[in-house]
């Protein structure tokens, strides 16, 4: 809060016409303005919906539209006034209110005993081109871990209880990427169920925090049952995993060991090999919520309302942190990014804000980003520092094809000692992961049909006879991402050789 304070202090102090201040928790918001406005400024306020509104009180003064009100702030030159505008977005795009706006944002830059800081608080950034130059952005940061342990034990001495030290720490992991409203709202839902705040209450926790996510509508919460045994092979990726979700069931200690949070990984390769699988069953191991990101809703129609949108996304799976963040197939989003100047300019901007949170974020979202092909692929992605660790993942090897029926067949209590697997996995070469799930699938069906309870080895090589396989049927495509993994030295995500 205090650096935030200084922030926009230092913005009225230079003159910056209209400070623009995109987030959900108005009250911390006013509070900054409050301490920065002092004695030293008047404050009249716009309440879209209310229109003219007491900024102390929020009782309503006067209904008028936001031209009104712009013109009768326009009027304030006898003292030096802040005009707080809230949830006026949708209106940015009125060209009576750009020329009012300008009107009050050229006096306060050229008119000499005018002073006028206009303030837009909302939940969304729309950025006019015609008042781009005009407006300048403040990100309202969230609590750290002094601030959200100070309010934990500031709630305890209000409610007069006594919350263990260990829960507390345990409560600041869980709170990070919160606003302190929200953090205020969860730990009074949780004192008002039971009386007392425990260990228990981590749970009511990620059930709010799946409210944020839901609400946001920027991200999917997944739903998943499968786990890392339900992958055949890709063991080295395995071993990898089990390693990281023992830090990750274990954060605070670990924090306080001095170990690194886990950033994420990347899985790059062959469709229908498992790279879904391992980001769903990466959340079952971890033991957090599973998110999904898909770049192509975040596209929007003003200047800055796309980069907005991911960081607000961003922002939401840092409140649900922590948690699996997984962006499926990024390849399609970022292709072309850097050759040649392809990759619109809207494109490569939300590349730079992905980019740039990657690199610097300390929060405990752990991504998983999965693409197929990799030539795709901006080389920046690649480089040391943004994942964890590179994975290559290839079409399931004889040992791999054989755990892979052996999954699915005991998934369907059909796993039987007639069938003799070595057979079947010698006529599924080329074959992925979902073509053999599609083979066991549609045997079960045909035996089913035919009104009989087991299946035979012969049973299931009639259905590889009538299957083709991934090489067979996108022949070109496979062939491409052959080359390309070749082309890079990447951690194959298997052990095992033919």
């Amino acid at each position: 809060m205090r650096d935030m304070i200084l922030e926009v202090g230092a913005y009225v102090d230079a003159l910056r016409p209209i400070i623009y201040i995109p987030h959900n928790d108005f009250t911390s918001v006013e509070k900054v303005i409050s301490h920065v406005a002092r004695n030293n400024f008047n404050i009249v306020e716009f309440n879209h919906g209310y229109g003219y509104v007491d900024f102390r009180t929020k009782l309503p003064k006067t209904k008028c539209s936001l031209s009104d009100f712009l013109r009768y702030a326009d009027d304030l030159s006898n003292e030096p006034s802040f005009i707080v505008l809230k949830d006026v977005h949708k209106e940015l795009d009125d060209s009576e209110v750009q020329a009012l706006l300008k009107s009050i944002a050229t006096k306060n830059l050229y008119k000499e005993d005018f002073y006028c800081t206009i303030f837009i608080l909302s939940t969304n950034l729309v950025v006019p081109s015609e008042l781009e130059s005009l407006m300048t952005i403040v990100e309202v940061g969230t609590p750290d871990t002094f601030d959200i342990q100070t309010l934990i034990k500031d709630f305890s001495k209000v409610q007069d209880i006594h919350i263990e030290p260990s829960i507390i720490d345990e409560m600041t992991l869980s709170f990070k990427g919160l606003s302190e409203f929200e953090i205020y709202q969860i730990l009074n839902l949780a004192y008002q169920s039971n009386g007392e705040i425990t260990a228990d209450d981590k749970a009511l926790i990620l059930r709010e925090k799946e409210q944020f996510v839901k609400k946001s509508g920027m991200l999917e919460i997944i739903n998943f049952q499968e786990d890392i045994d339900d992958i055949g092979g890709l063991e080295n990726l395995k071993i990898w995993l089990r390693r990281k979700g023992k830090i990750f069931n274990h954060l605070d200690q670990a924090m306080k060991s001095g170990v690194d949070i886990p950033k994420g990984l990347m899985m790059v390769g062959m469709p229908g090999c498992g790279k879904s699988l391992a980001a769903k069953a990466t959340a079952k191991l971890f033991n957090v919520p599973l998110l999904r990101l898909d770049i192509g809703k975040l596209f929007g129609k003003y200047v800055g309302e796309s980069e907005d949108n991911m960081r607000r996304a961003l922002k939401t799976a840092e409140a649900v942190s922590p948690c699996i963040l997984w962006v499926d197939e990024i390849e399609k989003a970022f292709s072309g990014i850097g050759d040649s100047g392809s990759g619109n300019s809207v494109t490569t901007r939300l590349f730079g804000t992905f980019l740039t949170w990657m690199q610097e974020k300390e929060s405990t979202v752990f991504v998983v980003a999965t693409a197929n092909d990799i030539s795709s692929l901006p080389p920046e992605l690649l480089r040391k520092g943004r994942f964890d660790e590179l994975f290559s993942v290839n079409l399931p090897n004889k040992e791999e094809r054989r755990r892979i029926l052996d999954i699915h067949l005991t998934k369907r209590n059909k796993n039987n000692l007639d069938i003799d697997t070595i057979k079947i996995v010698k006529a599924t070469e080329g074959f992925n992961g979902a073509d053999l799930e599609s083979v066991v699938k549609d045997t079960i069906e045909n035996v089913y049909l035919e009104g009989r309870d087991t299946l035979s080895t012969n049973d299931l090589l009639h259905v590889v006879s009538e299957t083709k396989g991934i090489s067979v049927s996108l022949k070109d495509k496979i062939n491409q991402i052959k080359e390309s993994l070749e082309k890079f030295d990447i951690k194959p995500a298997s052990i095992l050789d033919e």
